[in-house]
């Protein structure tokens, strides 16, 4: 009987289980989703769907292991499973095997994400059930950041607030460990010593790069924080959120702050960044701008905290498609010698500027699984 060498990378969330299938040399071999946990839900992998009903996460989780094991590699061809957790606190700042103490660690960490870590940690524990030999990881979202120096991650805020875990974590990491190894291999150069990097998305935020480690970024206590997003406000004077508390309420303001602003506050609804482009109404076009100026300026705070900027790489679904979202914000760092290559920004090109252009501006196609997955063959041969 071969060896195990498949790794399963989980990414769960309150109603769905995002899964990707990596094989020894971290290609994906499949991938799928199990949504609509919670009551009648659906199983889509590959061109298949198959209404299911799915309960709970430990029946999703069960079904993707069945589907799975008819597919022939079921958990006993896995050699782990690998979890995205989106909060490690200030503990859990690299990937980890999952023992009882990293559990402990994890449930630790709920209150500063209540939306996702206790959805990670329903994974666990009925893989736990489902397949107690079958080792498990976790990569986590926050600790691409903890090398931010202090004065980056800490509130103005005293001792005893600063003690409720009220400071700058940031997100979408495991996105910019993935571009750092990725940008050198497109790029066939070193990884630039300055490099300011933008995961534009629903979610959305910059990075500030030097020398491979984040020094600052724009998300701060929770993924609200920072440009404007999908649905997301961004930065907010905390005596606005009061305000909003006092007039409709603590329940509806986080609604209205998560759900109902950013570019759906600004335009009337529309999220997505396509239907913002082609709406052609003055609610959608000032939704762009908005997002662009934001870009924009907070870019040029985070080239601050580098002490300047020596290449631009844009990643997540905006940053890799939009073409004129780029455009805009690239020439908002035209002052730098950054001239965007008309042509190549259409196509969509690797890079987006001349190559004797400094800073070059590139993109880079997100790939956090494989990172997750990378992480996970990295601790099993170390453990070997």
């Amino acid at each position: 009987m071969s060896t195990p060498a498949d790794i399963l990378v989980l990414n769960t969330g309150s109603s769905s289980v995002k899964f990707a299938l990596f094989d020894a040399t971290l290609q994906e071999r499949l991938s799928g989703v199990a949504e609509g946990i919670g009551g009648g839900g659906h199983l889509r992998i590959a061109n298949t769907d198959r209404a299911l009903d799915l309960p709970d996460h430990s029946a999703a989780l069960a079904a993707v292991l069945q589907e799975l094991t008819e597919a022939g590699t079921g958990p006993a061809s896995l050699r782990a499973v690998a979890h995205r957790v989106v909060h490690g606190g200030t503990s859990l700042t690299r990937p980890t095997p999952i023992t009882d103490a990293v559990r402990a660690g994890i449930d630790a960490c709920v209150p500063l994400a209540p939306l996702h870590n206790p959805h990670a940690l329903a994974a666990i524990d009925a893989l736990d059930h489902l397949a107690p030999d079958l080792a498990q990881y976790a990569s986590f979202d926050t600790a691409f950041h903890a090398t931010a120096p202090e004065v980056a991650q800490r509130y103005a805020l005293p001792p005893k607030a600063e003690a409720l875990g009220l400071r700058r974590y940031g997100f979408h990491g495991l996105s910019y460990a993935a571009l750092c190894r990725r940008l050198p291999e497109i790029s066939g150069r070193p990884l630039p010593s300055r490099l300011l990097a933008f995961h534009l998305g629903n979610g959305a935020s910059i990075c500030a790069i030097h020398a491979g480690q984040s020094v600052a970024t724009t998300m701060g206590y929770s993924p609200l924080e920072g440009l404007t997003m999908g649905t997301r406000v961004g930065t907010l004077d905390p005596n606005a959120t009061l305000r909003l508390v006092e007039e409709i309420g603590l329940r509806e303001t986080k609604l209205l702050l998560n759900s109902h602003s950013g570019l759906a506050g600004l335009s009337g609804g529309l999220s997505d960044m396509r239907a913002l482009e082609q709406a052609g109404t003055a609610a959608a076009d000032f939704a762009i701008d908005h997002f662009c100026y934001w870009a924009i300026r907070h870019g040029h705070s985070l080239i601050g905290a580098m002490g300047g900027c020596d290449a631009i790489a844009f990643t997540g679904g905006i940053g890799e498609n939009a073409r004129n979202i780029r455009a805009r914000i690239l020439d908002g760092f035209a002052w730098l010698g950054c001239a965007i290559d008309p042509e190549r920004n259409a196509q969509n090109a690797a890079c987006l500027t001349r190559q004797a252009d400094t800073p070059a501006a590139w993109i880079i196609p997100a790939e956090e699984e494989r990172q997750i997955a990378m992480d996970t063959r990295t601790l099993i041969e170390a453990q070997q």
